[in-house]
């Protein structure tokens, strides 16, 4: 069975990841496999250097194909922010939804019409030598509530409400999506439906 190397150690994002794969039959390994640390500095100006930087170097120090995931939210009042900072925004001490918070916070006084954000997600396919193979991109567009609502997803997801639901009577954030559902309609789910894509017309670029 061929095998692929995911850059994160999120397990939510990783459980996505998993599930939106599993398509192709292969073997998942993550870096907590390596025999040595694998901690590369995320300091790219946007997210296809940090999918592509993670790539490469999990890459190389695996022997093996990997793939990288990087992504974030851009908030249109913030002028693009957390963006590349998202899972580190606010600074150090901060678990998801203490991030989350602190963004609510700074958008207290933005106007319910001015709340609009959207999510993107860069993934990077690298073989073994660290040349990039392949690179998409998935985006998803919504407005963000003033405090959160469910349980499920992760990071900024609970305030998150994609376009598809922002003008129901009760507008349903990331966080109370179905995976089913989140995944058809996210910025992973739309990055990954075209990575699959490419590989099955494309098997050899899996290839170690």
């Amino acid at each position: 069975m061929r095998e692929l190397w995911i850059a994160t150690g999120n397990k939510k994002k990783l459980a996505e990841l998993e599930r939106m794969l599993a398509p192709l039959g292969v073997r998942l390994r993550t870096p907590q496999e390596l025999t040595r640390p694998w901690n590369p500095i995320e300091d790219q100006p946007d997210f296809a250097g940090n999918a592509r930087k993670k790539a490469q170097s999990l890459a190389i120090a695996a022997g093996g194909v990997a793939l990288a995931d990087d992504s974030g939210l851009c908030v249109d009042a913030l002028g693009g922010r957390p963006g590349v900072l998202s899972a580190r925004y606010g600074g150090e001490g901060l678990d998801d939804r203490g991030r989350l918070l602190r963004l609510l916070d700074e958008l207290r006084a933005v106007p319910d019409e001015q709340r609009g954000a959207h999510f993107v997600c860069s993934l990077c396919l690298c073989g073994k030598d660290g040349a990039v193979r392949l690179a998409v991109e998935g985006r998803c567009d919504g407005v963000l509530l003033r405090s959160p609502h469910g349980h499920g997803g992760f990071g900024y997801d609970p305030a998150f409400v994609p376009l598809a639901f922002h003008k129901d009577a009760t507008p349903t954030t990331f966080a109370e999506l179905d995976a089913s559902r989140k995944d058809a309609l996210s910025h992973r789910g739309n990055a990954l439906r075209e990575l699959l894509q490419r590989l099955q017309q494309d098997p050899s670029l899996l290839a170690n």
